[in-house]
């Protein structure tokens, strides 16, 4: 499964006397499996990148083509079910729901799929143990500290096998211990699962991970490298 953008662009305020080109005329393609971090300072256009690339966010103009779908063209209720079943995201506030537990959290998602009680719980029981958070699983997002809830983040986006994890920021709020903990388990998610992870990110030790980095500047593909 590969993710292709051709020409794509994100435009905001456009008929204002100052509008912001916050993606300019974008080609890209990146590859199912890939573990790759976008890079660039803030107001660079990489958080505005991965919303249009998870179809948080449309583009003004230009396609976003995962395999042969645009998703750029697909009606709301297309593209939310496009997003459940294909695209993951983890989100720098972690976005957990605070009135579940752990584990319903992980559950959430497979169980809007429609899967069986039986097979959600196994499931989310398998990615806490895999986050080291067994014993934290019957607690709520505020009883956790945020290393722990960005944990739970990863197995829910995880929780129903996307193709593709889209992750903003994932180690702003994070102390070192817990950013090289957090990027061990993605890591060895992405390698296990074939799960591909695309990172926005300004985090030398998220950059230092990546096998693919892709450099943003002002809207615009400035550098692409592997390492």
């Amino acid at each position: 499964m590969t993710i292709q953008t051709n020409q794509l662009c994100k435009i905001y305020n456009p008929d204002s006397d100052f509008p912001v080109r916050a993606v300019k005329s974008l080609d890209l393609s990146i590859e199912q499996g890939e573990f790759v971090a976008v890079m660039g300072p803030s107001g660079s256009g990489k958080t505005t990148l991965l919303n249009m690339l998870g179809g948080i966010d449309k583009p003004t103009s230009g396609e976003v083509r995962i395999d042969d779908c645009d998703i750029c063209v697909l009606k709301e209720k297309e593209l939310i079910a496009f997003r459940r079943d294909h695209i993951g995201f983890i989100f720098q506030d972690y976005s957990l729901l605070p009135v579940l537990t752990a584990l319903e959290n992980v559950e959430f998602v497979m169980q809007l799929q429609g899967h069986s009680e039986k097979a959600c719980r196994q499931r989310a029981e398998e990615l806490l143990e895999q986050v080291g958070l067994t014993d934290q699983q019957h607690k709520i997002p505020a009883k956790l500290s945020g290393g722990q809830q960005q944990r739970v983040a990863v197995a829910r986006a995880l929780a129903p096998r996307p193709r593709f994890v889209m992750a903003d920021e994932p180690t702003a709020n994070l102390d070192a211990q817990s950013t090289a903990e957090l990027l061990d388990i993605m890591q060895q998610l992405n390698e296990k699962e074939g799960t591909t992870f695309i990172f926005s990110t300004h985090d030398p030790r998220v950059i230092k991970r990546a096998r693919r980095v892709i450099v943003f500047e002002d809207g615009e593909l400035k550098e692409d490298r592997r390492q």
